[in-house]
């Protein structure tokens, strides 16, 4: 099993983007959180077997008008989530 947090840059805001993640996550059966930063990244939390948290950051490149730039993964201990959620509005990370 395994964590990563992921700070998605590019045309990621506004676009229906953290819908589509949660799609992708529920589809793959993806656990964790997703959000707006208000530097206009997306911050994501995903976890799951190794090989599918993989393929779930692959498949973000492919959420319709979303232009991704970046991704910017970090490596965690596992975590564990009930589910996928959609955290609305904009946080500051680590605040």
């Amino acid at each position: 099993m395994k964590t990563v947090e992921l700070f998605v840059s590019g045309k990621v805001q506004g676009v229906g983007f953290r819908a589509c993640i949660k799609r992708t996550a529920d589809s793959l059966g993806i656990c964790g959180i997703t959000m707006n930063l208000d530097d206009g990244r997306v911050h994501i939390i995903a976890s799951g077997e190794f090989i599918i948290v993989d393929k779930f950051i692959s498949m973000l490149y492919s959420c319709p008008r979303t232009s991704i730039r970046n991704i910017e993964s970090i490596e965690h201990e596992f975590l564990v989530f009930e589910d996928f959620h959609i955290r609305r509005g904009f946080h500051q990370y680590g605040t």
